[in-house]
């Protein structure tokens, strides 16, 4: 949504079929990636509520993440530890309770697209036992890697908002995916360039990791590792999101009627290079040098082999678009 627009076009883009809406209370760019002022936010979240459809929020405070990065600034902070002392959590906190009140006051489902700490999700649990729609997305990179060892070690390839966090925090994450408080997993992937990534100043760096290709393996590794059924990475990385996007008439499970959509994995330790594929367009990840114990040999799309193991074999035009299931109108989309 552009910020001088406001919720105008909300109603023609649900005709045109989105799936859900993406806002931020941080401002990144004006126009890729702007702010949106706590009364514009009302504003779309009454325009959204109607369609049934998500609106999903970046959640970093704007103020508050200002604030901290000039004391980073004026403390002469500049290696790793840098970005985690410029977002610390109440200022992803501050933004999550914001979201979620704001979902209450409007009737719109609400939805945090990536919490690194395990006081959003009780956060979100506190919401939905409310009775609120409140739902909470994890992404594979807080699972995974943790500031003290993994971002110390990367420095900017491990730049990402928010922040990595401290072991501790990672091992909450993983018990809130155990104790179903986790609403879906994904990636957050962002394909940049290794010289956007390897400024000694920290702060200097861009923000994202590419992490697509290895999402499910690694999903895969740390459940295990922690005895989590591997019926919750289904639930967590399909059926949820399908739920969530309103596509599970045809997504989502192995269903009659629905779309033959099927993930093999097959027992084969590797160690993960992104190079070695030739499928990572940067040919760089943070997840370089982990051993996996389970590799992904084929992937089907509606039935049909898509990926062997070694090729993409899906040509380009193989996609299809999918709209959301309505199930409420919207007036202003008529």
């Amino acid at each position: 949504v552009d910020p001088e627009e406001g919720p105008a076009r909300i109603g023609e883009m649900v005709e045109a079929g989105v799936a859900a809406f993406k806002f931020s209370t941080f401002g990144t760019d004006p126009k890729r990636f702007p702010r949106i002022p706590a009364a514009l936010l009302e504003d779309c979240f009454r325009a959204i509520a109607p369609t049934g459809l998500t609106a999903g929020v970046h959640n970093e405070d704007d103020e508050a993440v200002r604030a901290a990065i000039e004391r980073v600034k004026a403390a002469g902070i500049t290696d790793y530890r840098a970005h985690g002392l410029s977002r610390p959590p109440l200022t992803e906190l501050l933004a999550s309770n914001q979201i979620y009140e704001t979902g209450a006051e409007t009737g719109c489902p609400a939805h945090v697209v990536h919490c690194s700490l395990g006081r959003g999700y009780e956060i979100a649990r506190a919401y939905r036992a409310q009775g609120h729609r409140a739902t909470i997305e994890c992404c594979i990179h807080y699972l995974t890697l943790d500031e003290e060892n993994d971002v110390r070690r990367l420095g900017g390839k491990a730049k990402i908002n928010p922040p990595i966090r401290p072991r501790a925090e990672v091992e909450k994450l993983w018990r809130h995916v155990a104790e179903g408080n986790v609403t879906l997993v994904s990636t957050d992937h962002v394909s940049w360039s290794e010289d956007r990534k390897t400024n000694p100043d920290m702060l200097a760096n861009a923000s994202g990791v590419p992490g697509l290709e290895v999402m499910v393996p690694l999903f895969v590794k740390g459940a295990l590792e922690r005895g989590i059924a591997l019926t919750r990475a289904a639930e967590l990385m399909t059926l949820n999101p399908a739920r969530h996007f309103r596509l599970d008439h045809v997504k989502g499970a192995l269903e009659a009627g629905k779309d033959a959509d099927i993930t093999v994995l097959t027992p084969e330790p590797y160690t993960y290079d992104a190079a070695a594929s030739g499928h990572n367009v940067v040919g760089w990840s943070p997840y370089n040098g982990i051993r996996l114990p389970w590799r992904v040999s084929a992937t089907y799309l509606r039935g049909r082999l898509a990926f062997d193991g070694t090729k993409v074999l899906a040509e380009p035009g193989t996609g299809a678009f999918v709209r959301p299931l309505p199930t409420l109108v919207c007036a202003s989309a008529r």
